[in-house]
Parts: C-alpha cells; sequence; structure tokens
C-alpha cells in the first residue's frame, strides 16, 4: 500500500461497506481499531444519507493487543445479531486489523448463530476499495445462491440490474432512468443490485431472463458467476451517451426476442451538439480520467456525440485497465494507467486541455491549472450527489452530460466578452468572471494577466511566465490577453515552449505570432 495525500480508492472494507449500506436487513461486523470508524462519515457527509451505515466496529484499543482481541469480535458479533437481528451478516476486517490476523470470519462461523454469516477475507494490502465492493456482492450472492437449482424465468421478459450501490456515482438517480428506459421497450426489473435489495430479493436473482451490468467495476465478477450457475446472459453495455443507450437497448431486445428499439434519440443532446457554435466547441481538447467504465464512455461521447478531441485518457481502475488501453489506442493515445493523481497532474499539465472530465481529484487539478472540469466518475464530493433529479445514463442522462460538459466552456464567453469590452464603464480593470475565483486578478502569471489587468498600471513592466527562462512584455501580455478563454493557456504554453526552443528570452508580440505561425504548419 502507497502512501498518499489523496487516494481515488479507499481500502477494501470500505468496499464491503458501500454494499452493506446499500443492502436492506444486512449488517457488517467490522473487526477494526477505534480510529478507523471514520468511514461512516463518507456516507452521512459525502452522500448526505439520512442513517449510518450498517456496521459494528470491534473498536480495540492499543491496550486489548496484549489480551484476547479474539474474544472481542465474538463479543462483537452476539451483541449485533441480538440487537439488530439481520437477515445476513457479514464479518471482515480492516487494512489495520488484518496485521494482527485475528481471523474475524472464522470466529464468527464459530458461534454457531442461527443467521446466515458471510465470511470476508479481503486482501487490504494489494486491492482496493472497488475489488472489496465488487468481492463482497459476489460472495453474498453466491452464498444464497449456490445451491439453487435453475429457476422458471419471470412471465414477462425482465433483467436485474446488478451494481448500483452507496458511494456510486449517480446510483439512485441512474437506477430510476434505466428502470423507465427498460420500461419503455417493455422490459420489467426483476431484482436491482445491492443498492435497495435484501437477501430475500437476491434469492430471486435466477428469474431474470439477462443481466445488465451498470457498473462493472463492482458487479461483473458476479453477472459472470450468475452466466455460469443459471446460464443467464450479461449484457455489459452502459447506457451512457446516446449511442451506448441505443446499442443497450438494441442488445437487450434482441436478446430477449423483443420488436427493435425506435432509432430516434429521445434525448436532446444530438440536436444541441449540432446547433452549438462549432467556434466555441468543435475540436475543443478534452482530457479524460476516472473508473475504467465512466473514462471510456465520457471518451467516446466527447469524440463521437460532442466532436471533441480526445487528448488523453486513463483510468485508475487497473483491473479494468486492458478496455481503457484498447479505446486509448483506437483514439490514437497512450492509456494512462495511475493511480498516482501527481502523475495524472503531470500529464494534463503537459497536454494543455481545453476541458478535464474527470473525478475529485482531476477538479482540484484543474482549479490550480485554471482549466474547465467536469466530473464523471467517483471519487466525487457532496456537490455531485444533487438533491434534484440528475441521472448520467439514459436518455435524460445524455441531456444532463452535455449541459455538465458545455456549460464550463460557454462561461468563457463571458470572460472574453470581459476582454473585448474591458474600456466600457461598466467594466473595471480588476474585473472577473463571475465562474472563477477573485484571487485570480492578483496573480502575475501571463495567464491570470490575460484574466484581468494588474491594478498596477506602472509602464514597461516585464511578466515573468512560469517558464523562468523567458519573460513576457507588457505589450505581449496585452495581445495575448485578446485571445478567448478556453484556448489561451494552450497558446500561453505553445509560445513558451516556442521561445525557449528558438533561445529567445523575451516574449514579444512578434515572438507570439510567430510562435503561432509555427505551430499551424
Amino acid at each position: 500500500m502507497k502512501l498518499t495525500l489523496w487516494t481515488y480508492e479507499g481500502p477494501t472494507h470500505m468496499g464491503a461497506m458501500r454494499i452493506a449500506d446499500s443492502m436492506e436487513n444486512v449488517h457488517y461486523v467490522l473487526h477494526a481499531p477505534q480510529g478507523d470508524t471514520y468511514a461512516d462519515l463518507l456516507f452521512t457527509m459525502i452522500e448526505r444519507s439520512d442513517h449510518r451505515p450498517p456496521v459494528t466496529y470491534t473498536t480495540f484499543q492499543a491496550r486489548d493487543l496484549g489480551g484476547d482481541t479474539a474474544g472481542v469480535v465474538q463479543n462483537a458479533v452476539r451483541a449485533a445479531a441480538e440487537r439488530f437481528k439481520p437477515d445476513l451478516m457479514l464479518v471482515g476486517e480492516s487494512c489495520t486489523a488484518e496485521l494482527i490476523q485475528d481471523q474475524p470470519a472464522t470466529l464468527a462461523l464459530g458461534l454457531g448463530l442461527s443467521l446466515p454469516i458471510v465470511p470476508l477475507e479481503l486482501p487490504s494490502y494489494s486491492r482496493k476499495e472497488n475489488f472489496g465492493a465488487s468481492e463482497t456482492l459476489y460472495h453474498i450472492v453466491r452464498s444464497l445462491l449456490k445451491d439453487r437449482e435453475v429457476s422458471e424465468r419471470t412471465e414477462r421478459p425482465s433483467v436485474n440490474l446488478l451494481g448500483p450501490s452507496s458511494l456510486g456515482f449517480r446510483s439512485r438517480d441512474n437506477v430510476i432512468e434505466v428502470e423507465r428506459l427498460l420500461e419503455s421497450v417493455g422490459i420489467a426489473v426483476n431484482v436491482c443490485a445491492p443498492l435497495g435489495a435484501s437477501p430475500a430479493d437476491l434469492e430471486r436473482l435466477p428469474q431474470a431472463w439477462a443481466n445488465l451490468c451498470l457498473y462493472p467495476e463492482v458487479a461483473e465478477t458476479t453477472a459472470r458467476w450468475l452466466n455460469k450457475q443459471f446460464k443467464q446472459p450479461m449484457v455489459t453495455k452502459v447506457p451512457i451517451g446516446v449511442s451506448a443507450t441505443q446499442d443497450c437497448l438494441k442488445e437487450l431486445c434482441e436478446l430477449l426476442s423483443l420488436p427493435p428499439p425506435p432509432e430516434r434519440s429521445q434525448s436532446r443532446l444530438p440536436w444541441y451538439s449540432r446547433s452549438v457554435d462549432s467556434t466555441y466547441l468543435t475540436g475543443k481538447r478534452v482530457f479524460v480520467f476516472g473508473d475504467a467504465t465512466h473514462a471510456c464512455a465520457a471518451a467516446r461521447i466527447a469524440r463521437d456525440e460532442l466532436g471533441f478531441e480526445v487528448v488523453g485518457l486513463g483510468t485508475y481502475s487497473r483491473e479494468f485497465a486492458r478496455g481503457v488501453r484498447a479505446l486509448a489506442k483506437e483514439m490514437g493515445l497512450t492509456a494512462l494507467i495511475t493511480e498516482d493523481y501527481l502523475e495524472v497532474e503531470q500529464v494534463v499539465t503537459e497536454l494543455s486541455p481545453e476541458l478535464v472530465l474527470g473525478t475529485q481529484m482531476e477538479r482540484h487539478i484543474a482549479k490550480r491549472l485554471g482549466v474547465p472540469c467536469a466530473l464523471i466518475s467517483a471519487p466525487f464530493h457532496v456537490q455531485d450527489c444533487p438533491a434534484r433529479y440528475s441521472p448520467t445514463m439514459g436518455w435524460e442522462g445524455a441531456n444532463v452530460l452535455f449541459d455538465s460538459w458545455v456549460h464550463p466552456l460557454m462561461m468563457g464567453l463571458e470572460e472574453h466578452l470581459l476582454g473585448m469590452f474591458r474600456e466600457d464603464f461598466e467594466f473595471g480593470n480588476g474585473a472577473v468572471p463571475s465562474h472563477l475565483h477573485n484571487s485570480a486578478a492578483a496573480d502575475s502569471s501571463p495567464q491570470a494577466v490575460a484574466i484581468a489587468d494588474s491594478a498596477d498600471d506602472t509602464p514597461e513592466v516585464a511578466v515573468v511566465a512560469e517558464t523562468e527562462s523567458v519573460v513576457w512584455t507588457d505589450d505581449a501580455v496585452g495581445e495575448l490577453k485578446k485571445i478567448p478563454f478556453f484556448v489561451r493557456g494552450k497558446a500561453r504554453n505553445n509560445t513558451e515552449r516556442f521561445a525557449v526552443e528558438q533561445g529567445v528570452a523575451k516574449i514579444t508580440v512578434e515572438t507570439l505570432y510567430d510562435a503561432k505561425a509555427h505551430f499551424s504548419r
């Protein structure tokens, strides 16, 4: 395990906790020291859940290490069973408790309790949160269905929705949208799991005609086991974007012998993307990073449905990196597979994209670099759990994606207008666009000076660029700020690189245009 300031995924026991919190009548006993109870806050603070996760911590302390910590586990399991009376109990350990090697799952099974107990042995130091969620769901389903014969299918064509969970990206709204989508073509939802499902619901999984895997990082292992055990076909085409939604419906209808879905999209995205002035959107350079499923979906939408140019694509999901590498190769790119946000920041800085589609980590990176950003994947913050209906799947999800991705670029128009009319009395020299932080005007870098004039009117003041080997003159800075916001960073970086390559120490207006001519060839 690598120590880091930020991390894209939590430890494996966080994934198990997500499954427990998603389900009904399930309780999780976690062998963990007192400090590991912080995990509760992620659900109540970020997802604004109205309840704490159904988790009992053994909360052993330092003084317990010299005694019988195994007894602490057994007492916690008994107390949780008596108090909460769950239909099923999960028992596991945190990464800290794993070092003690108490084997809490074995201890719990030895108590002879009447309720089903699912032991979790998750490798905390070699795997991460999504793996923990995937293994937990798989072990729950397998423990409940391993001795079950193939069941009769539902009378009406139906599917199981697999993967939506607590702390999953827009899971709540996506389930609603996908249910509506399926209903429109005559397909019922048999069970949605783990979100909102009880152990009794999971026992009905074999009755569905097929499984639709909405979040493969969480549910693909379970879907493959159901296919092997009950001959249920699996659909992994995630309906994110207009084309993928249409393809998902078409595949399901063919699989279930239903009439093909209408070819006409019910989303506004196709018409909106064609109607927006191409000067501001078409060909915009986009960097994409997130979990594998959402990163691949976002890259395809950006390229095929919005006319953007994808200049970078990557994921932190190492278990699903193969698909990301394949798509990156198709796009003429080299996939960035990493769990180090500093490596991602370095690549974003080098590529100088005009829009970043990523996680909460990329939002911080983009903010520091002054680049617009939209979230497409976990990890996310409370602002990405809106109270309003805001799916990212299906037809309405395509509308939400259009708004979320295009608006950050369109907001740059306001700044461009500020630059054009800066001498008018309505706009002061210190005016800053409403979507940018006021501190930008106080920054002395060319990028910030291009955003807002400095309050210092002293003539002939050279501004030192981020590249310390070159200096920008006032005239060059004035010319730079005439360039629209969305491409200004790219123009600045290209000019500085050109100046360094040509051995030019001071960037003038002529240097700026020479660089433009050089990179336009």
